[in-house]
């Protein structure tokens, strides 16, 4: 093989690989916001396909003395709690920092802002760690946030 061929073809491997991993965050990606579009528009049906079975969600808080607190959240309340809201109540924006992925797993980094009733109340961080099903689609197995409401707005 000469060295022009040889170019080429590391090239067109590289492409190859680049052009995957871009479709696999993409898909990542997708996953996320269909948690915000499920949020926003209040359906239970939706919501409960974002998460996998064995699927957990905490929180990063502060109690009054300044303790931080890890507080546990079950997946079927948030599900039944945003089911209730109406339409557009539960609003959070998020920027896609960092995703890292390997193989059927990711980790995404993404900083928010929430409104409820079209009210600014906190923002912070959501870790969210996906792992990609036999099926082909990317589920939330873990989500950890942290909430603050110093002005954080990402405008």
């Amino acid at each position: 093989m000469n060295k022009k061929t040889f170019f080429i073809l590391i090239l067109l491997i590289s492409f190859s690989i680049n052009s995957y991993t871009q479709s696999q965050m993409d898909s990542v990606k997708m996953a996320i916001n269909q948690l915000f579009i499920a949020m926003k528009n209040s359906d239970a049906n939706l919501l409960k396909l974002c998460f996998t079975d064995s699927a957990i969600m905490q929180t990063i808080s502060f109690d009054k003395q300044g303790k931080l607190i890890v507080k546990n959240e079950s997946i079927t309340v948030f599900i039944e709690t945003i089911s209730h809201l109406s339409k557009d109540a539960a609003d959070e924006r998020i920027v896609f920092d960092v995703i890292k992925l390997d193989g059927p797993l990711a980790n995404v980094w993404t900083p928010y802002d929430f409104f409820y009733n079209k009210q600014y109340t906190h923002c912070g961080v959501d870790n969210f760690v996906l792992v990609k099903e036999s099926s082909g689609s990317w589920k939330i197995q873990y989500l950890i946030d942290t909430r603050r409401k110093d002005g954080c707005k990402l405008n």
